[in-house]
């Protein structure tokens, strides 16, 4: 078995190294965009129209630093328990992002009473190759794309980041650039729900009914919650793509706890992929929202994360 267990190591660091390679070849990877975290820049926001679903329209929200660019490009996906809020959520860290010289785009996605999953993930799919597409507009270089996720949004972020090809999550057709794809350069999370049973188990102990019936409903039927988990998808040694990853944790979050991230980061490094887990002391689940010293450093955190894995990708090409 010990052999067996290396050589699919092997195979997986193997793969995760094709997979790269493939996504510079893709691209063109030309790397035009150079990204300085201490730089300051004003920026510009704006709001567009990305997609129109059966029951709303979903906006992006666009924080444009102001120069000629191009800019190297961020997609942020909301948190809320697949359930609540919009593309607003993570507005702080969007704006601190922007400010140094990145275009950062954050998107709705649809909420669980509207299409339970796989619905936000297609939304977040479509996102990552409606932005690669557009991206230009705004004076972004979206050859390198990354991509922001809180919480439930985290979740979704490495869905994306680990099935880009997978037919359900590429549902809605791009008409204007067909063959752009999903595949994502690197993925920085904050308390995402890497495992989202251990997560509802989790809500069980503590007695949080309304937490308990936010999973039910994205998870409709309930067996989507094996399926839809990153955790398990790892276990399960499914041939997921690895980009590099940060996570970052709360020490106090007992919604997500941090024994979930720290099995979850190990086993992705089992698997072959770069994972970096960053503990935060006296932080609970959404220490971000409110101003302080840890969320200045959570924001230079993402800030640093971004300009090693551009710098990366510049010396591999």
């Amino acid at each position: 078995m010990a052999l067996i267990f290396c050589r699919e190591r092997v195979n997986a660091q193997q793969n995760n190294k094709i997979f790269r390679l493939n996504q510079r070849l893709k691209e063109g990877f030309k790397m035009t965009a150079t990204y300085n975290p201490a730089a300051r820049f004003e920026i510009r926001i704006s709001e567009v129209e990305f997609r129109r679903t059966p029951t709303r329209t979903l906006m992006a929200r666009i924080y444009q630093p102001q120069g000629a660019g191009q800019f190297p490009t961020l997609l942020d996906l909301h948190g809320g328990a697949w359930n609540n809020k919009d593309r607003m959520a993570n507005a702080p860290m969007d704006e601190a992002v922007a400010k140094s010289g990145m275009l950062v785009v954050a998107v709705d996605l649809r909420l669980a009473q509207e299409a339970p999953y796989p619905a936000s993930v297609q939304d977040a799919n479509y996102a990552v190759r409606w932005l690669k597409a557009h991206a230009k507009q705004w004076h972004g270089d979206a050859s390198n794309l990354g991509v922001l996720g809180s919480s439930s949004g985290g979740h979704v972020a490495q869905l994306l980041a680990m099935r880009p090809r997978d037919a359900r999550y590429n549902a809605h057709p791009l008409p204007e650039a067909p063959n752009v794809d999903a595949a994502l350069a690197y993925v920085a999370t904050r308390s995402p729900i890497s495992d989202p049973y251990a997560r509802f188990q989790q809500a069980e102990k503590m007695k949080r009914a309304e937490m308990m019936q936010k999973s039910k409903t994205y998870f409709n039927p309930w067996e989507a919650v094996y399926e839809g988990n990153p955790q398990q998808m790892l276990e399960r040694r499914e041939a997921v793509s690895l980009p590099p990853m940060l996570i970052m944790q709360g020490a106090l979050d007992d919604n997500v706890i941090p024994p979930i991230q720290e099995k979850f980061a190990a086993t992705y490094r089992a698997a072959g992929g770069e994972c970096q887990l960053e503990v935060f002391d006296g932080c609970s689940h959404e220490w971000v929202a409110e101003p302080g010293p840890q969320t200045n450093r959570a924001h230079e955190m993402v800030k640093a994360f971004i300009a090693r894995q551009l710098v990366a990708l510049r010396r591999a090409a």
